[in-house]
């Protein structure tokens, strides 16, 4: 194979796997727990915001207000994950990122 060609390929992929990760950036997806608490994420994963609604803060039961928070954090995260799977899919990357 002409090492000029794959240099170029190589450069090429490079090239639309930094164009995937700056439209990744851009993105949001969004996860939800009991309807109380809502987590946004960016397109790699990273938390964004984070809501809670007054009701979900009972004093008496901290540790329901904990696991609603990681539940709409992890929601939000798969969803990125998705976000990030079809990225790639469409270039024939699996897995890439």
């Amino acid at each position: 194979m002409d090492m000029r060609k794959l240099m170029k390929q190589l450069q090429e992929a490079q090239g639309t796997a930094n164009q995937i990760q700056e439209e990744l950036a851009t993105k949001t997806a969004e996860g939800r727990a009991g309807g109380l608490v809502t987590a946004v994420v960016d397109g790699h994963g990273k938390i964004k915001s984070l809501s809670i609604d007054p009701q979900a803060a009972d004093p008496n039961d901290i540790e329901a207000l904990e696991d609603l928070i990681v539940v709409a954090i992890q929601d939000a995260q798969a969803q990125a994950n998705e976000l990030q799977r079809a990225a790639t899919q469409a270039l024939g990357l699996p897995g890439m990122f």
